[in-house]
């Protein structure tokens, strides 16, 4: 495996790991799928529509977003929203993502300030 295929494979778990977390938050209030895939687009997270539906309809088996069909525009659009138990999930995941993101920085700084650490691991 290339260099460029081990960083895409790594870059595809984490965004994977993610994933759900941004999806319980961006649905704190109402959307259709189509308006989730241009916000997270929006925000340097692309995702395609055949892995974003997939992923909102195990949510919804989940009991961690619900979902509600309105007719009242000229397509009928389904909307998701998080659920009250989606939320208490989200909270509890967001905390233990700023304590991993916490400790995973400081690990990245410490490695980079550590004096001849490069040359350290090149010997190994």
């Amino acid at each position: 495996m290339g260099h460029d295929d081990v960083v895409s494979s790594m870059v595809l778990e984490l965004r994977r790991g993610t994933l759900v977390m941004l999806v319980l938050g961006q649905l704190r209030e109402p959307a259709y799928g189509y308006a989730l895939v241009k916000s997270l687009a929006d925000h340097g997270i692309p995702i395609e529509a055949n892995t974003l539906y997939p992923l909102m309809r195990r949510l919804e088996s989940q009991g961690l977003l619900q979902s509600e069909w309105d007719n009242g525009g000229s397509k009928p659009r389904k909307y998701y929203r998080t659920t009250d138990e989606g939320l208490r999930v989200l909270h509890e995941v967001e905390a233990q993502w700023h304590a991993l993101c916490s400790g995973v920085n400081a690990l990245l700084c410490a490695d980079r300030r550590e004096p001849g650490k490069e040359a350290k691991d090149a010997e190994r």
